[in-house]
């Protein structure tokens, strides 16, 4: 009987060395310890937290990780998946990650550093080959100490467990096609700290923010709860951002909003959903603390774009056109803790939706996390940000945050910094009163504020600033170069 089944046995395996070599897999490799591939060959690692190591093996098998002077060992679990948790490590490498069970894994050439998720559509997916100077920012991207990580994974119903990609060094061979937001801010990072910098490009043209948040974001925000929920909910989250955690990150940068150009302050909620959502992913609790259904929290710093100036001027002072609304969403979003906002309303394109100016975006973004992250406090993260008014008979005061060094009239001329026109008048300031009827106003600067009054308008009652699709010649900075964002001191 013993000798007739071992032919049979023999096709039998036959049969699935050929299933699995069409598949790309060796029937040797089948129990193999296996990584997810965010854990590849030039992987930065998140310093200064727990390191969190996972992957699949045999259920039962012993598993040892090791980098550095760490390890740590444990068993997988019946469905053959396995966590180690080693203590902190400081930035510094390459190191050498070793995992090993029946079979060893190494990976190479790893730095310990701060690693930050860029995302969005498609200004955040733009390559720095399409930037402006972008052969010369080409040609010196060579950087040892950046690595880059481009994630292409589809739309998924469920969250994956695993990307297609794995990293690279920066190089001029490997940045082309690389968010150019996301190189000018992690270059900009790298430069001001000497801290090796993984970046994680998962941004997808087109896409709307509703299909990056994890599937209980929505029913957890009281607004959305009240609507239905969207079909495409989480598609791109769950093969794009799900399979990333636990990976030690720093924080997020976020380029988005034009797909949703036809939000109002429901944006705001939206973005609450978004960024409270990616926290619960990467969140951890104790076994004591997911019993009393306390939800977890990262503590994940979060910097975006508010959305540039596009399309042709509006002269009608009342304004409110195009992305008006959802750019005072994107204002009010920095309610959300730990939250910051490059205003990019100066380095738009009129005729193109995908402005060439990348570097200005990025550096502005980096500003926030030097500022937050980095204990660089004398840095002045944004432009001036409107706080609040004051009525003074015929005319209105205006109190903002960040004046930096000062308010000014200022001009963007190419890259870099704004610089200040002498003699310059304040443009884009509108006023009404009572009667909701809009009329430009006269600006001018007053220390560290700026009053408005207009001729036509005896007892004002509010303002607007820049409040446009397009409010071409707005020109309120603080002298360390940086723009005021577009605001509204009514809630019409």
């Amino acid at each position: 009987m013993e000798r007739e089944m071992v032919p049979a046995m023999k096709h039998t395996m036959r049969g699935l060395s050929l299933v699995l070599a069409c598949l790309g897999v060796s029937l040797s490799a089948v129990a193999d310890v296996r990584l997810p591939k965010v854990f590849s060959d030039h992987a930065v690692l998140q310093r200064d937290v727990k390191l969190i190591v996972w992957g699949w093996a045999d259920p039962g098998e012993r598993v040892t990780v090791k980098i550095s002077k760490r390890s740590g060992q444990v068993a997988a679990d019946q469905d053959g998946k396995w966590k180690v948790v080693l203590s902190p490590l400081k930035a510094g490498g390459p190191f050498e990650l070793v995992v090993a069970g029946k079979t060893t894994n190494t990976v190479k050439d790893v730095l310990i550093g701060d690693v930050w998720i860029c995302s969005g559509q498609s200004n955040m997916e733009f390559g720095l080959g399409g930037a402006d100077n972008a052969q010369a920012a080409i040609q010196a991207a060579t950087n040892t100490t950046i690595r880059l990580l481009h994630i292409t994974a589809g739309q998924l119903a469920a969250p994956a467990t695993d990307i297609p990609n794995v990293w690279t060094v920066c190089s001029p061979q490997t940045i082309s096609g690389f968010s150019a937001v996301g190189y000018f801010f992690g270059k900009a990072i790298q430069g001001a700290t000497g801290v090796p910098i993984g970046l994680i490009e998962s941004a997808w043209g087109g896409t709307a923010i509703e299909l990056w948040m994890p599937p209980a974001a929505w029913q957890q925000n009281a607004e959305l709860a009240k609507r239905p929920v969207p079909g495409d909910l989480s598609r791109i989250y769950n093969g794009r951002i799900a399979p990333l955690a636990p990976y030690g990150v720093k924080g997020a940068i976020w380029y988005q909003g034009e797909a949703n150009g036809g939000d109002d302050d429901i944006y705001f909620h939206k973005m609450s959903a978004l960024i409270n959502g990616w926290r619960q992913t990467w969140g951890e609790l104790s076994e004591k603390r997911a019993r009393a259904g306390v939800v977890p929290q990262h503590d994940l710093s979060f910097y975006f774009v508010q959305l540039a100036n596009f399309q042709g001027p509006n002269q009608n002072p009342e304004g409110g056109d195009g992305w008006a609304k959802i750019r005072m969403a994107q204002f009010k979003s920095l309610q959300i803790p730990k939250t910051g906002m490059a205003v990019a309303i100066d380095v738009g394109a009129a005729n193109d939706i995908h402005p060439r100016n990348k570097e200005d975006v990025g550096t502005r973004l980096a500003r926030w996390a030097l500022g937050n992250d980095y204990d660089q406090s004398r840095i002045v993260c944004s432009g001036p940000l409107y706080k609040g008014l004051k009525v003074e008979g015929d005319k209105l005061r205006l109190a903002f945050d960040y004046v930096g060094q000062g308010l000014m009239v200022g001009r963007q001329a190419g890259h870099g910094p704004a610089v200040e026109v002498k003699d310059g008048k304040l443009q884009r300031f509108a006023i009404c009163g009572a009667d909701r009827k809009w009329a430009w106003a006269d600006a001018v600067i007053a220390g560290k504020t700026v009053l408005v009054s207009s001729t036509n308008v005896v007892q004002p009652v509010a303002v607007r600033y820049a409040y446009s699709m397009n409010p071409e010649g707005c020109n309120l900075y603080n002298k360390d170069g940086l723009p005021a964002s577009p605001f509204r001191t009514d809630n019409w």
